[in-house]
Parts: structure tokens; C-alpha cells; sequence
């Protein structure tokens, strides 16, 4: 059965190691005859949640304030996987990425009880370190968050060892890994 699949693109880099992952990703998940939306985030005008709690009005768009959110929103609600990728900032994902995913509280919003959308989900992330140290606070919060959530884990890519622009082309291994996620689907 085919799937909708909305990537969040948290990385600032619009040709870095993160977008790599992305787009081998993407190849494997349309090989595989799924419908695929990535938005990038560095490029969008996305304003930090107000913590208003007002969201949940307007079906259409959810959220209190009128940005580019109101792309998202559409997709996210008929997404059966998130994609969450992002690089290694601080041992987390990035702003950006944290930044959209919490006004994605607006959806829950539409629900008398606060519920989410029940979705599967996915982490890409390219980090400098490569060791399971490393990734260990990024993989406690993902796993909080999806566990809170009531989503499922489909897939995890943590592609380590990748600093510079376009290090990552330089590993096979991580961007068939990407692309493998993207088939299994």
C-alpha cells in the first residue's frame, strides 16, 4: 500500500550531508511507489510556538498565527510518516526542526482531547561524532517523543563522521542505508 510521507528538513544547509540523506531517501521511498513532500525549513517563515494554546479552530489551518506553517499543516495531517531529519546540533536536532514540530501542537489542538495524529515516524540525521555515546541524547529524545506521542518507529539512519558539506558522499554505506529505509516502506 502505497504511503504519504512529509519529511521535515531541519538542516540549514540546503546542499549538505542531511539533504544527502534526504534525497536518497526519497529515491528509495518513490522507487517503492510512495508519495513523498519535504519541506525545508531553513527556507520557510516559521515562527516559535506562543504557547497560546488558542490553536485548534480552523481546520484548515489550526494554529493562532498565519505563516508558512500553514503549508505543513495540510501534509502533516495526511501523512502516514514524519520523517524528522536533521543534523547533530548540540547533541540535538536543530531549532528549526524543534521550532515547526512544536506548532505542529495546533493539530492536537483540533481534538477535544488533545490527541495527536497517529503516525509512523522516521530520524535521518548526520552528525560529526559517530560513536553511540554520541547519538545517545538524540536517541533518548526521539524515543520520548514518539513514545508520547503514540507514534511508531519505522526506521533510524544516524550517519556519523560527516562534518563538512558533503562529507557524506563519500559514504556509501550511510546513503544506501537511507535509500534501503525508503524501500522498506
Amino acid at each position: 500500500m502505497n504511503k504519504k510521507i512529509c519529511i521535515l528538513n531541519g538542516s540549514p544547509r540546503m546542499n549538505g550531508n542531511t539533504k544527502e540523506l534526504i534525497k536518497k531517501f526519497t529515491e528509495g521511498a518513490k522507487e517503492s511507489g510512495n508519495e513523498v513532500v519535504c519541506f525545508d525549513l531553513q527556507k520557510m517563515d516559521i515562527h516559535g510556538c506562543l504557547g497560546c494554546c488558542k490553536g485548534g479552530k480552523d481546520e484548515l489551518c489550526p494554529c493562532v498565527q498565519k505563516d508558512d506553517m500553514m503549508k505543513i499543516y495540510p501534509v502533516y495531517k495526511e501523512a502516514d510518516i514524519v520523517v524528522l531529519a536533521s543534523p547533530m546540533y548540540y547533541w540535538g536536532i536543530t531549532g528549526q526542526l524543534k521550532i515547526a514540530f512544536d506548532r505542529l501542537f495546533a493539530v492536537a489542538e483540533l481534538d477535544k482531547n488533545y490527541r495527536n495524529p497517529k503516525k509512523d515516524c522516521i530520524l535521518l540525521m548526520a552528525a560529526e561524532g559517530d560513536t553511540e555515546s554520541n547519538f545517545a541524547p538524540v536517541k533518548a529524545f526521539y524515543e520520548g517523543l514518539i513514545s508520547n506521542l503514540g507514534w511508531k518507529n519505522i526506521g533510524i539512519v544516524y550517519a556519523g563522521g560527516n562534518m563538512d558539506i558533503g562529507d557524506i558522499l563519500n559514504k556509501k554505506d550511510q546513503l544506501e542505508e537511507a535509500k534501503n529505509l525508503g524501500i522498506s516502506i
